[in-house]
């Protein structure tokens, strides 16, 4: 039986969370989701996640999101130690939050880029 929220039982572990920018990092080796995510989805899982955070951040408590777009390419395969994401926004507006994602390894190199688009509406 699995317990908590997916980034917990993932290992995400939040460094900074604002509106602007959101980085996060997670384990890569060890990671044993019950749906058998591969290491490029593990990324995406990341992206999804931190990208999200900042559209939540950016929303506040008066706006809900009602709809998410990601769109990722996998450069590599991240098969030890960690990989950290960085969330920067491109655009946060009443409507529409979009979000830039590099996801890279321990050793700097670039292992997912994504572009991650939530749509808004007020509560």
């Amino acid at each position: 039986m699995y317990e908590g929220t997916l980034p917990h039982r993932m290992g995400i572990e939040f460094l900074e969370a604002s509106a602007e920018r959101v980085v996060a990092r997670m384990p890569v080796a060890g990671n044993t989701q019950p749906y058998g995510l591969l290491h490029g989805g593990a990324s995406v899982v990341l992206a999804e996640t931190i990208g999200s955070t900042g559209a939540a951040i950016h929303a506040g408590p008066e706006r809900i999101a009602v709809g998410i777009e990601i769109n990722a390419t996998h450069h590599r395969s991240a098969t030890s130690g960690h990989v950290t994401g960085v969330a920067t926004r491109l655009h946060g507006g009443r409507t529409l939050a979009s979000y830039d994602i590099e996801i890279t390894d321990d050793q700097g190199r670039r292992v997912c880029t994504s572009r991650l688009t939530c749509m808004l509406r007020d509560r």
